[in-house]
């Protein structure tokens, strides 16, 4: 037959509990520190003779009125157990650093807050673990996500928006000129006789061409609202909130002819001596112009008159 084993100790207790990869506080009802692990003192330089007896807030000040008093109080009061404390995004409500690196950052922390009842008293286990690494990997994924949606709205060949940003960025602004009733614009570029530039000089001079091109028409968009995209091949685009259609006949002006006067040679074929654009306008009308495809066509089709009246101009729907 099998002795039974002994009840263990106190002592034996305190030992299982140092070993633990956690800080441990263990409460009475007045809130009084009764157990202080061996994890937390190298992580706030101060053992557990110093911390014994005395109020947790006495000890740590800086959780007065936060929820990790809140869910004590509650365990104490009223016996209700908290497995995860949030702190409204305080990861680090405990002032703990890395183990003896007492002026380092402060450790991000998971915090559980248990009741029980021992001898006729109510106590209240404290558990807090470092997440530092969790956090760390969290921070790093999100930074990644962050960096992969931005760059799946950039054109990876001239830096600026992509298409895909442009859709997204007319819908909002169409809808946001729909509920103030606010003027949108929006303008359309080609450069001219683009396919005579990329015969002539090869396709890694068009490329620059169009690096160039783009980068000087995101240049000249001075407000954070406006936007240059890529439309497609040789095409851009500039979404102008705020902007009337006379504003925007002025501002599509001042682009082409800065694109003019940057004297790019064109190719011997091309209708120009030096690389042009041509410019199509249109501007939301709550009437006719009141959505995505309406506001594109009419802009495309001022862009084509703009072509057939010789390029390096500008058309403005309605003109």
């Amino acid at each position: 037959m099998i002795a039974p084993l002994p009840e263990p100790g106190a002592g034996l207790l305190s030992r299982v509990l140092d070993l633990l990869d956690c800080g441990v506080i263990v409460l009475d009802a007045q809130a009084c520190i009764v157990h202080w692990n061996a994890w937390l003192v190298p992580r706030c330089g101060r053992g557990a003779a110093r911390v014994t007896g005395h109020p947790l807030i006495e000890i740590f000040p800086g959780l007065r009125g936060s929820r990790v008093e809140a869910a004590v109080q509650a365990a104490l009061s009223d016996g209700t157990a908290t497995s995860h404390v949030p702190d409204a995004g305080n990861r680090t409500p405990f002032p703990l650093r890395p183990a003896g690196s007492f002026d380092g950052d402060l450790i991000d922390q998971a915090v559980a807050v248990t009741p029980f009842d021992e001898a006729g008293q109510r106590f209240c286990l404290i558990e807090i673990r470092d997440i530092s690494d969790t956090a760390e990997r969290e921070r790093r994924l999100l930074e990644h996500a962050e960096a992969m949606r931005a760059r799946s709205f950039i054109d990876g060949l001239t830096g600026i928006a992509n298409r895909r940003q442009f859709d997204v960025t007319l819908a909002r602004e169409l809808r946001r000129a729909q509920r103030a009733d606010a003027p949108l614009a929006l303008l359309l570029f080609d450069i001219d006789t683009f396919k005579a530039y990329n015969d002539h000089f090869g396709h890694q001079e068009g490329d620059a061409c169009l690096i160039r091109v783009a980068q000087e028409i995101a240049g000249l968009l001075k407000r954070p609202a406006d936007l240059a995209a890529r439309y497609g091949g040789e095409e851009f685009a500039a979404i102008l909130p705020d902007t009337t259609r006379e504003q925007a006949r002025v501002m599509a002006d001042r682009i082409r002819t800065h694109i003019a006067t940057l004297n790019l040679p064109q190719a011997p074929e091309a209708c120009h001596p030096h690389v042009t654009i041509s410019v199509g306008v249109a501007a939301f009308e709550r009437a006719r112009l009141n959505d995505e495809a309406a506001l594109i066509a009419a802009a495309d089709q001022a862009l084509y008159a703009a072509k057939d009246g010789g390029r390096n101009c500008v058309v403005v729907d309605g003109d």
